[in-house]
């Protein structure tokens, strides 16, 4: 019913920059929230940015500054701008989406099938 479809992973120095981008599809009535997760190896998943409906955006404090979180509301995308990357930023990052498809009276979270983020030198 709902596709999140995500890009722009890939292998960078530390000290650089990556976007991903998130966009989802499917039969979407309305978007609380929208956001990007990650999980290292052998760690938990955690929360890394996301925006909701009204406007307010939450970072992790270890991304604070360095990563920026935007929307695209007409296209149902979520971009997550990546600069001054850490090794410890290595991870696969998880694109989420807390929706309300057509028909239905239920927020539901959705997620992405996970991109790769390596920071090296």
């Amino acid at each position: 019913q709902v596709q999140l479809v995500e890009s722009g992973g890939g292998l960078v120095q530390p000290g650089g920059s990556l976007r991903l981008s998130c966009a989802a599809s499917g039969r979407i009535f309305s978007i609380s929230s929208m956001g990007w997760y990650r999980q290292a190896l052998g760690k938990q998943r955690e929360l890394v940015a996301a925006w909701t409906s009204g406007g307010r955006t939450n970072y992790a404090d270890s991304v604070k500054g360095r990563f920026t979180v935007s929307r695209d509301n007409a296209k149902n995308t979520v971009y997550l701008q990546m600069d001054s990357l850490k090794p410890e930023d290595t991870a696969v990052y998880y694109c989420n989406a807390r929706l309300i498809t057509s028909g239905s009276v239920f927020f539901n979270d959705y997620w992405g099938q996970g991109t790769q983020v390596t920071v090296s030198s």
